[in-house]
């Protein structure tokens, strides 16, 4: 079990699901992903030809792993044997702090052919040193927080730990510790403003797509994560249809209806102790659902906060 002892040392909040959430270098972890973000930083390597999609928690990730595995993969990949019809995009596209739970991590990582395609959940602040002295590509992907929150919450209740049983906080609890930072990988506005800044000093290195634009207007975006990857489409393809095709095959609607994330099952490494059906990485997947679930009260502080910390830039939802 690579679980790492949690120091008395590191402030402690309430967790959502398991007992408590760890503050580590600013941001809140519970004990299972704080393993993995430390095994990261002392022993992933990255690579120049590396991609890392990096997002903060229920953002539009398990769609942005579809897609870029879809594009970077085209030309060696048959639509009706597609890889994605029998492997959950998370599969795919593996998270680097997850390789801390695998038998042997390192030679794993080390077996994956160039170019990879990778993800994490981890802050820029805390990513590995590797991948900034590596200069690698970074991917971010990032949502209105109030879409965040209700799909964060959604989401934690499917998530099951064989050492924990605990149910999951309320609505209005998880509402109140996000308010306050206090979610996985929380801060939400520390997070997206660490990748934010990060593309403003390299904007050839760091890419930041709104899931929002992504769902309204979706082939220009589509045409730009292909040109950040290195695989732009060619007007051929374009004209073909090739383009089209890796939309809808890439739909959130589309991966639902796959046999493969209605029945099979994630575990978060091998040999960790929490898994998730692969059912429960989609749900509505759509703008603006928050409306359905919180109250005038909750929507004015999110909007609140959301307004001050992002003073300055030009982040609007």
């Amino acid at each position: 079990k690579r679980e790492v002892a949690i120091s008395s040392s590191l402030p402690r909040e309430k967790g959502w699901l398991t007992q408590h959430l760890y503050n580590y270098q600013g941001f809140w972890y519970d004990n299972h992903f704080l393993g993995g973000v430390i095994w990261a930083q002392q022993h992933f390597e990255a690579r120049p030809t590396d991609t890392l999609l990096a997002t903060f928690p229920k953002t539009g990730l398990t769609w942005i792993k579809a897609l870029s595995f879809a594009i970077a993969n085209r030309h060696n990949q048959d639509l009706p044997r597609h890889t994605l019809l029998t492997k959950n995009p998370h599969e795919c596209v593996p998270f680097i702090e997850f390789f801390a739970y695998e038998k042997d991590p390192i030679s794993a990582l080390h077996a994956l052919p160039s170019p990879r395609l990778l993800s994490t959940h981890i802050p820029y602040a805390s990513l590995p040193r590797s991948v900034a002295t590596s200069g690698c590509r970074i991917v971010c992907i990032v949502r209105d927080p109030k879409d965040v929150f209700v799909s964060m919450w959604s989401f934690i209740s499917k998530v099951k730990y064989t050492d924990s049983d605990r149910p999951p906080v309320s609505l209005e609890e998880a509402f109140g510790l996000f308010s306050r930072g206090v979610s996985l990988s929380g801060p939400y506005w520390d997070h997206v403003l660490g990748y934010w800044k990060a593309s403003l000093e390299y904007p050839n290195k760091v890419l930041i797509l709104k899931f929002e634009d992504l769902k309204r207007e979706t082939e220009p975006n589509v045409k730009r994560l292909a040109n950040f990857l290195g695989c732009p489409f060619t007007p051929e393809e374009i004209d073909g249809g090739g383009l089209q095709e890796i939309i809808k095959l890439c739909s959130i609607e589309s991966l639902k209806q796959m046999e493969v994330n209605k029945s099979g099952v994630f575990r978060m490494g091998t040999q960790s102790s929490g898994t998730v059906e692969n059912s429960g990485f989609f749900r509505r997947g759509e703008v603006g659902d928050w409306k359905n679930h919180l109250s005038p009260q909750m929507i004015e502080r999110l909007d609140r906060i959301t307004e001050q910390k992002f003073e300055g830039y030009d982040l609007k939802f």
